[in-house]
């Protein structure tokens, strides 16, 4: 058997991306679409920063995965310890007398921001702030955020306790993707506890850009900072940015980087699911070639009214050997959208094509000779990897 690299070019639609650059105050930022995982804007987004409160996400993913394996429940009261009642800046006012549910906890967290439930927490779940603070540590790593390091539940300042733009936007969509059922505490305005009634202090719930929700922060050496939702006309954009040295520039640097977002960048269907993108070879089957499907629908963000600058190729190492099962990947669509980068999708056989018959093989043999021949008489030769890959 004879096996070839091939380029099937499914589209030649040119994929060239002229989105405008935006400069940003933020000392850290990322921007990302949430539906595609497009980055519309980052800036150092991969350094290790104080995150302040923002570090409270992970925290509250702690306790989130607590409750959905079963370990807590809404119901359940945590006891307040002197620790707890006595932690400084942002609170919720606990006393030891207090013992408060785990939902009031998460909203202690969520809209008040206070340290001390976030020490309570900790306490119950690990025995101490430290043992919590390494688990936290440990999970993140599990998940991929390899730059970020807790050595407390708060973010108290600390020159070890760190995160980057990016996990901050990591940890921010896993509120979303995998703790959905607890997202609506991000958008409450106000809570009352002890009868003390707090604000929010995410300023994009007061606004008009369609904030949801997610943490603001704030120490003296992180700045003013924010991992922001707003959701318009069902599109979703994530964000992060600190280093702001206002609270009003957090607000006005946040509002124009969502509308910004908004009003520059769209996402375009170029495939609903179960569509046929290309046809690929097939080597001694059934059927000469097999359709290539799309196994769910292909969205790529780009500039408002760019898509039809769009380019897109389809790869695959080929002719692909029978037998080929329906649903294998068996390709790559590489949609190139210049200036937000190529976006890589796998493509999958849209039926199933078994192994021909002996007449097959001699036909496939004879097909392949036949080539071999004619590429000899051309003075072809043997193929370069650099004519291959242009195919």
């Amino acid at each position: 058997m004879f096996f070839r690299p091939l380029l099937a070019l499914a589209l030649i639609v040119p994929l060239t991306v002229g989105a405008q650059t935006l400069d940003t105050a933020a000392s850290s930022a990322l921007v990302v679409d949430y539906e595609t995982g497009a980055v519309l804007l980052e800036k150092n987004a991969d350094e290790p920063i104080p995150p302040a409160s923002m570090s409270k996400l992970m925290t509250l993913n702690m306790l989130f995965e607590a409750i959905q394996e079963g370990r807590v429940s809404l119901e359940d009261t945590f006891p307040v310890s002197e620790n707890a009642h006595g932690y400084g800046g942002s609170t919720m006012f606990l006393e030891t007398r207090h013992n408060p549910t785990v939902e009031d906890l998460i909203r202690g967290i969520v809209v008040l921001s206070g340290n001390d439930a976030c020490i309570v927490v900790a306490e119950q779940l690990a025995g101490s702030e430290r043992a919590f603070a390494d688990r936290m540590t440990a999970r993140a790593r599990e998940l991929g955020m390899n730059d970020s390091t807790f050595i407390n539940s708060t973010g108290w300042p600390h020159p070890e306790h760190r995160m980057s733009a990016r996990d901050l936007v990591t940890v921010g969509r896993r509120m979303i993707d995998e703790f959905g059922e607890f997202y609506h505490y991000w958008a409450e305005t106000e809570f009352t506890w002890n009868d003390i009634t707090q604000r929010n202090r995410n300023p994009l719930l007061y606004s008009d850009v369609g904030g949801d929700g997610l943490k603001t922060g704030h120490t003296e050496e992180a700045g003013y900072g924010l991992v922001g939702s707003a959701v318009r006309d069902g599109r979703r954009v994530l964000f992060m940015v600190t280093g702001l040295d206002s609270i009003s520039a957090r607000t006005t640097e946040s509002e124009r980087i969502v509308s910004w977002a908004f009003r520059e960048f769209e996402n375009v269907t170029f495939f609903e699911e179960g569509d046929v993108v290309a046809e690929a070879d097939v080597w001694l089957g059934e059927q000469a070639s097999v359709p290539l499907v799309a196994g769910d629908s292909i969205v790529a963000t780009l500039p408002i009214g760019q898509a039809a600058n769009a380019t897109a190729r389809v790869i695959y190492d080929g002719p692909i050997p029978a037998p080929v099962r329906a649903g294998d990947h068996v390709a790559d669509l590489v949609l190139d959208t210049g200036t937000v980068g190529e976006i890589t999708i796998p493509l999958v056989a849209g039926i199933e094509v078994l192994e021909g018959g002996a007449m097959t093989r001699v036909l496939s043999s004879g097909r392949l000779l036949a080539e071999r021949a004619l590429e000899q008489i051309a003075g072809g030769g043997e193929e370069t990897a650099a004519e291959t890959a242009t195919e």
